[in-house]
């Protein structure tokens, strides 16, 4: 008979249960990812997709076409329903990253914005293999170093030597997170000559997007200390990228500018 009350109980309890809180616990990887991407197909507008493509110059520009207010509309969603596990968001990530479309690889970079609080030490590794599974642009790789990457910093997830082995990273888009990521370090009271010593390999990087991230690092570190920046640039005038110093002089006077000509051509 008790059984039987119980029984009971647990239907009451399921029938004025909330539809999310009775999810929270069954959502699988595919039913969320089935339910991100079935939204994508929903809101798809191929005027932004041509409209947005002119910025991302380094390959095709593979999108649905959601705004950003669909995208954020989302987000809050996901939020209010509260049953994110960080389990459970990289087990959707390589789903969701398979197709290539850009707003199914955001929705990750989202997802795992709502859980950064529950991430743990031993997760930093899952973060990495998302450039391995996915992370192919600028932008996506851009979120990370400028607003991911740093909180996790704030919460002692990640220090200066994690990045270490990123430096060196076969993937150009995580190599291009470091500098990224360091500009947030630059009012920290860390030393300048230290965070230069520490990506001096990225000078010699082949890839552009790289050359990029180098370049808008050393701007911002010139705009604070432009002695200690201007002496690093002089070492790398004769043989780093160009494109570096057409970013990182990109404040400088015209004099200023003139001191990080090349003295030969290569």
């Amino acid at each position: 008979m008790l059984s039987v009350y119980i029984f009971i109980g647990i239907i009451v309890f399921l029938n004025r249960c909330p539809v999310y809180l009775i999810q929270t616990d069954f959502m699988k990887a595919e039913e969320l990812f089935q339910e991100l991407k079935s939204y994508c197909i929903e809101h798809a507008n191929p005027e932004l997709v041509t409209k947005y493509s002119r910025y991302f110059k380094e390959g095709v520009y593979d999108a649905w076409g959601l705004s950003q207010a669909l995208m954020d509309a989302k987000k809050d969603e996901l939020k209010k329903a509260g049953n994110l596990t960080v389990d459970l968001v990289f087990d959707t990530a390589p789903l969701l990253m398979k197709s290539g479309k850009y707003e199914e690889t955001s929705f990750v970079l989202i997802l795992l914005s709502l859980v950064k609080d529950k991430l743990q030490k031993t997760d930093i590794q899952r973060i990495e293999n998302l450039f391995e599974t996915g992370i192919r642009n600028w932008a996506h790789a851009d979120y990370l170093g400028m607003f991911f990457l740093p909180e996790l910093m704030k919460q002692d997830l990640m220090g200066k030597e994690d990045f270490r082995g990123w430096v060196t990273s076969p993937y150009k888009f995580q190599r291009r997170c470091v500098p990224v990521t360091f500009i947030k370090l630059l009012k920290t009271g860390v030393a300048y000559p230290e965070l230069f010593t520490f990506l001096e390999p990225l000078m010699s990087d082949p890839e552009r997007e790289v050359h990029q991230g180098m370049g808008w690092f050393l701007r911002e570190a010139w705009k604070l200390k432009n002695a200690e920046t201007e002496t690093f640039l002089l070492k790398w005038k004769d043989t780093a990228p160009r494109l570096i110093f057409q970013y990182a002089c990109e404040k400088m006077d015209k004099a200023g500018k003139a001191r990080f000509k090349r003295s030969v051509k290569p």
